[in-house]
């Protein structure tokens, strides 16, 4: 190990993924694009959608590297199987191993910020134990987006992941979440896979109370991006149907 280890950069994404690119340098600030072009050794969530991104980024600040000169590998997938399935043993030292030799190491996920609601923490932890600095960059998180513009309670809120796409374990869990929520005060965040959007919007407007407030945006930082915050009880009078090939995050606080 260097006696000065690189440092792994913590690089956003535009949250467009799958859908009409939006202005790179609309959403991501100047630095975090600075930064993103300098870097030549990579871990990412997807490596076709990273330099698909870089290449964008080239577009605004030139790479330091050709694009084809990158290093890049994938973050390792969780195994298929179920819960009970075991995950092999990783070696996140071989990832860091640019890090631990000196060099600057980009860490990407495919759209918002790594680490958050997204693959990329196990090696973060990582890089703290083997003593390399870790330094996120500013840029766009949908959960956060989501929050401010829900009009709900930013002081207290959990992020909840995906629920279960099973209808009974489904209904189970969102009334659990909501008497926490009623209990805490507390906002609770979900999302989904965007094509199962309108299915998870009828299982919460169908199984939370009519008085909880529930908030879904969709879309965030796209044209015609839009967040929708209102009584249960409204969105049964006025059903909505939501994109299935844009993002969305619903949260909701119980009164």
């Amino acid at each position: 190990m260097s006696a000065n280890p690189g440092t792994l950069w913590l690089v956003p994404a535009p949250l467009d993924l799958g859908a009409s690119e939006a202005p790179l340098d609309a959403v991501l600030p100047q630095a975090a694009l600075a930064r993103a072009a300098t870097l030549q050794h990579w871990v990412v969530e997807d490596a076709k959608s990273a330099r698909a991104l870089l290449k964008r980024v080239g577009q605004i600040v030139p790479l330091a590297q050709p694009l084809q000169a990158l290093q890049m590998h994938e973050l390792p997938r969780p195994p298929k199987g179920g819960p009970r399935q075991i995950a092999p043993a990783i070696d996140w030292a071989a990832l860091l191993a640019p890090a631990l030799q000196g060099h600057d190491m980009g860490l990407l996920s495919e759209a918002g910020l790594p680490a958050v609601a997204d693959p990329g923490s196990a090696l973060v932890a990582a890089a703290h134990d083997a003593g390399v600095p870790v330094q996120p960059l500013s840029g766009p998180s949908s959960l956060m987006l989501a929050l401010a513009a829900s009009g709900l309670n930013g002081q207290s809120f959990a992020f909840v992941g995906y629920l279960p796409q099973e209808a009974g374990p489904r209904t189970a869990r969102i009334q659990a979440l909501e008497a926490l929520s009623r209990q805490q005060q507390q906002t609770q965040i979900a999302i989904e896979t965007p094509y199962r959007n309108t299915a998870l919007l009828q299982a919460l407007v169908q199984a939370l109370q009519p008085g909880t407030r529930l908030s879904v945006s969709c879309g965030l930082t796209l044209e015609g991006g839009f967040t929708r915050s209102a009584p249960v009880s409204a969105w049964r009078r006025e059903p909505t149907v939501l994109p299935d090939k844009l993002p969305a995050v619903f949260s909701w606080l119980a009164r």
